[in-house]
């Protein structure tokens, strides 16, 4: 079965990465969350990024605010891919910090990098990884693409 990892660097950003824990159950993808501290859980950091793709996990997305290196530093750890989700949070310049500190990768060490507090689109974008070698993800993402457009084409005809 297809695991995303969902990581962030404190409790305090549940509530934003609570939208891509949401999004990929909605694909019925299984979720493994955890609170993996660069900072103050360095060793627990190590173990994670060296060890999730035993742990059948296929993508990480990674959230942090203020300083921001838990994405960088779990990429730099894994084999996989790393979507990193900049939280602003309530020690940020406006969450500028968090952005630049994730998007802001050297060569070699890529991190994915969505909006600031992007956590749907962190989850979106690991389903289409997914969905790339799983059918039946990808037709579930197709259906939700459509659904979009739905939506869109809807809100049109209230104008």
């Amino acid at each position: 079965m297809n695991k995303v990892g969902v990581i962030m660097g404190s409790k305090s950003d549940l509530p934003i990465m609570q939208e891509a824990i949401d999004i990929l159950k909605g694909f019925d993808i299984e979720v493994d969350v955890d609170i993996v501290s660069a900072h103050r859980t360095p060793d627990k950091l190590f173990d994670y990024g060296k060890n999730a793709h035993n742990r059948g996990i296929k993508v990480i997305i990674a959230g942090a605010g203020g300083a921001a290196h838990l994405p960088g530093m779990i990429a730099s750890l894994s084999p996989l891919p790393v979507i990193g989700v900049p939280v602003k949070s309530r020690n940020s310049i406006d969450g500028w910090d968090s952005v630049l500190s994730i998007l802001q990768m050297p060569g070699g060490v890529p991190v994915a990098t969505v909006a600031l507090d992007g956590a749907k689109n962190a989850g979106i974008l690991a389903a289409q990884i997914l969905g790339s070698s799983d059918k039946c993800i990808l037709d579930k993402i197709m259906v939700y693409k459509e659904g979009l457009k739905a939506k869109v084409i809807d809100s049109a005809k209230d104008l």
